[in-house]
């Protein structure tokens, strides 16, 4: 296996491989591994899992049996290192591995891999302890179990290789994170280098009397900062929840070869306020094309996210499931964290309702297919005109989509009944259990409860002292008090809306759908700190300002 060429690689498209091994005993010398778990991340987020058992060709002593609960009996069966090296090695791939205390893991890894006579495995790797020396000093303790306690994170089979692996992997997504916004880790060597550097007691400097001033300064609230060089000019632009301690990172001794670059080169330092976090991203990404600063190389990308998509282009719209969303014509709802959330929700609107499921290379065919012999599917496949039954059929999806439950709900029971009595026992319970993730609430994970290119809501934000509201019609974007707006058009958006007039928001361009898709990817992780008022639930400007104190 050999090493990849790392220094241009971004952190987001990185490939990982979190593992953990559970052994007889702390010493490699001595002792031997009798279960290993590997999580593979990629894209920003947990993508597959490895987990065997280990036969040590020993007995496991009782304090490791008290501590794991893996006893001599569960291991007698179980393969020899060397019979999954393989298997090891191809899941490992070229990727970055990872570990909490990577010198215990790698250092059991080293040894098993000795003893069979194999050479080290090449890949570069990270360790999620050092990287919390670094970024986390206020924190007492860095061990594994204190930072699953202080991200909050559900930390399932503790002491077992796949779970301990699992919640490594889940911190090293939060930890990518902070080092991207608040570290300007950018590439896989940035981050090597971060987890490098020697923590140092001053961790604090500034050379130039100037910078000095400026970052004084600061205040302690959401906004973009700018470096500028000797001629005034503008080198790099960032955003910040705080500004004061964002940019305090960079003249840290620990800051990233990037950061420390920008200091050397920087001789002014500038800041524009905003009222929250999302305001100061959209901010950023627009100074950034404005002045193309030199340093701002590399565009920033945002956690994976997941939306369900109305194929309105075609004459009968099927749904499925994408990555991104486009003014095209189609409908779009979400978006949705995971995956698997989003598979489950077409899942069930495919189960409930009778929209077709088939691809373009099928329905061409105009053969009827078994889910209209099922009542699956109204088929239009061979009856060309049933467009208003089937846009009828539409609309119950949509209005599912949209977090209504109940229609969804009697069709499913209706469904489970009829199978009961026909004694399909196993297809009525797979109904039944359709009913209860409805019921879970599963359709209202998703952040905007209307079609995201047709939505129509005023999203207030409560992120810091003061509220910022942002507002999306039909595609277009309307920041109140924005600190780029020539003219500021949020009342006037807002009231030519309630005048059923629209004349502002046509010609929706790429700058609306970057700027929509920015929020909604902040909206989703920092689901908390907002509230969404739709405005087809206000008869007018003054109802939505009485009844939700806008100002």
């Amino acid at each position: 296996m050999q090493n990849i060429e790392l220094e241009n690689i971004s952190i987001d498209e990185a490939e990982y491989s979190v593992f953990d091994f559970e052994t007889t005993g702390t010493s490699a010398k001595y002792d031997k591994v009798i279960e290993i778990g590997i999580v593979k991340i990629k894209g920003n987020e947990i993508v597959d899992t490895y987990s065997t058992y280990i036969n040590p060709g020993r007995q496991i002593p009782y304090y490791i049996t008290d501590i794991t609960g893996i006893k001599t009996e569960d291991i007698a069966d179980a393969p020899y290192f060397e019979d999954i090296v393989n298997n090891i090695e191809d899941f490992f791939g070229d990727s970055i591995l990872v570990a909490h205390n990577l010198q215990f893991d790698q250092s059991f890894l080293k040894s098993e891999l000795y003893q069979i006579g194999r050479d080290e495995f090449k890949n570069s790797n990270l360790c999620t302890l050092k990287i919390a020396r670094k970024l986390y000093p206020e924190l007492k303790s860095k061990s594994l179990g204190s930072l699953v306690s202080h991200f909050r994170i559900l930390h399932k089979g503790i002491h077992r290789a796949l779970g301990d692996a699992r919640a490594t992997a889940e911190i090293f997504l939060k930890m990518m994170k902070h080092l991207k916004d608040d570290h300007d880790i950018e590439t896989i060597s940035d981050l090597i280098n971060f987890q490098s550097v020697p923590s140092s007691k001053s961790s604090f400097r500034i050379i130039k009397k100037k910078l000095v001033g400026d970052f004084v300064s600061l205040p302690d609230s959401p906004g973009v900062y700018f470096f500028k060089d000797a001629k005034d000019k503008i080198i790099y632009i960032g955003k910040a929840k705080s500004l004061k301690k964002r940019v305090k990172n960079y003249f840290s001794n620990t800051a990233a070869k990037k950061a420390k670059k920008i200091v050397r080169q920087a001789s002014r330092l500038g800041y524009h306020k905003t009222n929250s976090e999302l305001t100061a991203l959209l901010t950023e990404a627009e100074l950034i094309k404005k002045h193309n600063p030199q340093h701002n190389t590399m565009l920033k990308k945002f956690s994976q996210n997941y939306f369900i998509c109305a194929q309105n282009s075609h004459k009968y719209p099927d749904v499925k499931v994408v990555t991104a969303f486009d003014f095209d014509g189609n409908d779009y709802f979400g978006p949705y964290t995971s995956r698997e959330t989003a598979n489950t929700l077409v899942e069930i609107v495919n189960k409930t309702f009778m929209i077709r499921e088939c691809n373009e290379k099928e329905f061409v065919k105009k053969r009827k297919c078994y889910l209209a012999d099922i009542e699956r599917c109204i088929a239009p496949c061979i009856n060309d005109n049933i467009k208003k039954e089937y846009n009828e059929e539409l609309i119950k999806v949509y209005d599912f989509l949209s977090g209504n439950n109940q229609n969804a709900v009697d069709r499913l029971l209706n469904k489970m009944k009829t199978l009961a009595e026909n004694k399909k026992y196993e297809e009525a319970a797979e109904i039944r259990d359709s009913v209860n993730l409805i019921l879970s609430q599963l359709n209202r994970s998703s952040i905007i409860a209307e079609p995201i290119n047709n939505a129509n809501v005023l999203v207030e934000i409560n992120d810091f002292i003061n509220k910022d509201f942002i507002l999306l019609l039909e595609g277009k974007v309307f920041i109140k008090d924005y600190l780029l707006n020539e003219k500021d058009y949020f009342e006037t958006a807002l009231e030519d809306y309630f005048q059923g007039s629209i004349h502002l928001f046509q010609n929706i361009n790429s700058k609306d759908l970057e700027k929509i898709k920015i929020a909604v990817a902040w909206m989703v992780k920092n689901r908390n700190n907002i509230k969404i008022y739709y405005l087809k639930d206000y008869d007018s400007y003054e109802d939505l300002k009485m009844k939700r104190a806008l100002r």
